[in-house]
């Protein structure tokens, strides 16, 4: 039921955050303000495929 999805930084691009989400009940793509640690700030990281 769970998949992997992996979370990317909005403002590096880089995929900083693999977290598991179920897409039967939340399809939309996921956005979570996380620490990115290359640019040292909370920043938006969005759903991306893992």
């Amino acid at each position: 039921m769970r998949e992997l999805i992996a979370l990317s930084c909005t403002n590096c691009k880089r995929k900083n955050y693999y977290i598991t989400k179920n897409k039967r009940k939340h399809p939309e793509k996921l956005t979570l303000n996380k620490y990115c640690r290359f640019d040292r700030k909370h920043i938006d990281h969005k759903e991306a495929k893992p």
